[in-house]
């Protein structure tokens, strides 16, 4: 449940939990300017810097952060991005957030974009993007002291909020503000509106160099500070290289892995050569007709299911900037019909913000798609369909990237040359050199291992789908995707309108270790008779009629006449069946990074692994959970 929010006569919000009001009577507005943005020495500080990362502590109703995102929106020399990092235990409901955020008009577009992304804040980490993703919200809802424990944050600014002191004692403490310490680099600048004698005693005890400055009424002084200990703060070892400023790149690979990485680069200032073998972007297994995309859920809810929802979010938020809805894609949900029984939610799952992602399906949703009321399925609310081609071209669309087709890249070289920085050469079969860079990124989905020279165990896996014209026959009845064991996609449009010619799509097949592209013959008339299998134990009412339609014609390759065609591709998986995401091997081979093994859930999580991978480039804030970075990164190999 959100958390309960009292108002005031005067209009102010009150917390029952902590008996105090958000904010100070003479309104939130000024204290967020004079208090904390102009404490901490902003917007002057990040004058020209590629980033600027800044720690609060108390989302509350986000004021804050809007006053720091209008700042930035009105200085002409603000930084290419800027990272804003908040923790909150008690998120408040979307509505009590647009009532708080809309009684200050300068405000209301910025908290009108805000609203419209609150949704679904389980505990963990989530990343919200605003302005292209040039705005990055980082909410960590949870305990204060023991998100910032887990996360590897390095900030320049903090803004220091919460409750009082005494009443929410927890978010000052020392071990808290500990926590904050380890945070800073030496010069970070801190604000805050108490002055409270326990905080100051605590914060010069963490390294700061407080001082107590003329207030911000009602409050006669306010405090701040800067990181800058008398010892050397101790550092764990990096878990990867030194932060890279943006510069020249070269991504391999014009799927949606190596397009997602370029544009989450090029946004950051950098400047990409996309090279790829074939002449157009997405030839590989991101040519897929249309996909699904949707969370993954399981009882104790696992990596893979904390990954995929915020897999799911980056997909929503990015396809919104780019693509075409109706057209490109559409969230229009997706029921998973969960053929083995297992029920898939936790018993709790409805108890809290998870349903805003997923449910135990409906009596009616489960009627639409001929299932009875016994049926075992979920319904994911924020799930959909897509046609990554599409997603592919627009993201190497972006300013920034330069798409270099027909360039088959057959080995990497490292040169170092004398009085130069070392740079990565890109070279043919007969060792001419394509392009060279200082970073490189692998993302040529089953390609991968050779340029990687095998040194991870990747496994290719071939992928069939079968598809159909809806001129061809009745198109199936179900007005949304299906997945589960095998997926179906009822309807997607193949031109560039909705109302021209349309099709569907079911599938697919696995199989393993098995690279042969064009299949044979008998190997497409296999691979239909398994999606149709699947099919039928997906979808028992509506597989008869969509396979009676197509029973008396032949059955195609896709280069051939006829109602069914068959597409295919080959994929890339790591043992544990996640992507990787990280240096190749930061020592031996500076300047190399890999962002690949997709698998089959590319359309869910390439994306948010292409943010995953400028961020560590960067040093930057990461979009997910420390944990589930860690779970995706190359060193586990």
């Amino acid at each position: 449940m959100s958390e309960p929010v009292d108002w005031l006569p005067d209009g102010t919000p009150y917390s029952p939990r902590f008996g105090d009001r958000y904010h100070s009577e003479n309104g939130g507005l000024d204290q967020a300017r004079r208090v904390f943005l102009q404490g901490c020495g902003l917007p002057g500080a990040w004058a020209g810097q590629p980033q600027w990362r800044i720690l609060e502590t108390g989302f509350g109703f986000g004021l804050n952060f809007l006053v720091t995102w209008a700042a930035w929106r009105a200085d002409p020399a603000r930084p290419t991005l800027l990272h804003f990092v908040s923790t909150e235990a008690w998120p408040v409901s979307a509505a009590d957030l647009l009532r708080a955020t809309t009684a200050h008009p300068e405000l209301t577009p910025l908290a009108q974009e805000l609203h419209r992304q609150w949704w679904g804040l389980l505990s963990g980490v989530h990343r919200l993007r605003f302005d292209g993703g040039r705005v990055l919200l980082t909410l960590c809802v949870g305990d204060t002291q023991a998100v910032l424990r887990q996360q590897q944050l390095t900030v320049d600014s903090i803004y220091l909020d919460g409750f009082s002191p005494q009443r929410n004692p927890g978010i000052w403490d020392l071990h808290t503000l500990k926590a904050v310490a380890r945070c800073c680099r030496r010069g970070t600048r801190l604000s805050t509106w108490t002055i409270a004698r326990a905080v100051r005693d605590a914060l010069t005890q963490c390294g700061f160099a407080v001082a107590r400055v003329p207030g911000v009424p009602p409050k006669r002084d306010n405090l701040h500070a800067q990181y800058d200990p008398h010892w050397e703060p101790r550092t764990a070892p990096r878990a990867q290289p030194e932060p890279a400023l943006p510069g020249d790149c070269i991504v391999i690979g014009g799927g949606i892995a190596g397009a997602a990485s370029a544009a989450s680069l090029a946004r950051r200032g950098w400047q990409v050569r996309v090279l790829d073998s074939a002449a157009e972007p997405a030839a590989g297994a991101s040519g897929l007709p249309a996909g699904v995309f949707a969370p993954h859920v399981s009882p104790d809810d696992s990596v893979l299911s904390r990954l995929s929802r915020s897999g799911v979010r980056t997909t929503l938020q990015q396809a919104r900037w780019l693509l075409r809805e109706g057209t490109d894609w559409l969230a229009c949900g997706v029921l998973e019909h969960r053929t083995d029984g297992t029920p898939g939610l936790a018993a709790s799952w409805g108890q809290g913000p998870g349903v805003d992602w997923s449910e135990p399906a409906p009596p009616a949703t489960l009627a639409a798609a001929g299932l009875g009321r016994e049926a075992t399925a979920c319904w994911h609310s924020q799930g959909g369909w897509i046609r990554p081609a599409r997603m592919a071209a627009a993201l190497l669309a972006q300013p920034g990237i330069h798409w270099q087709g027909h360039c088959e890249v057959a080995r990497l070289r490292r040169v170092e040359a004398a009085g130069a920085a070392p740079v990565w050469q890109a070279l043919d079969a007969r060792g001419q050199v394509l392009a060279q860079a200082p970073t490189v990124v692998i993302a040529a989905g089953a390609g991968s291992a050779m340029l990687l020279e095998h040194r991870w165990p990747l496994q290719p896996v071939r992928g069939q789908v079968s598809w159909g014209e809806h001129q061809a026959g009745p198109g199936p009845g179900v007005p949304f995707p299906v997945n589960g064991n095998g997926n179906l996609v009822p309807r997607f449009p193949l031109g560039d309108g909705p109302c021209g010619p349309a099709a569907w799509v079911m599938g697919s097949t696995f199989e393993r270790d098995v690279d042969t592209l064009p299949p044979s013959g008998a190997d497409v008339q296999a691979a239909h008779a398994a999606n149709w299998a699947k099919l039928q134990a997906l979808l028992p009412q509506t597989a008869p009629v969509l396979r009676a339609a197509f029973a008396a014609a032949p059955q195609a390759a896709e280069a051939a006449p006829g109602p069914l065609h068959a597409w295919a591709a080959v994929r890339c998986t790591a043992p544990d069946r996640l992507p990787i995401v990280g240096p190749v091997d930061a020592e031996a081979l500076p300047g190399l990074w890999a962002c690949t093994a997709m698998g089959a859930r590319g359309l869910t999580l390439a994306l948010l692994c292409g943010e995953l991978l400028a961020a560590r480039l960067q040093g930057e804030p990461l979009p997910i959970d420390t944990k589930l970075a860690k779970a995706l990164g190359s060193e586990r190999l």
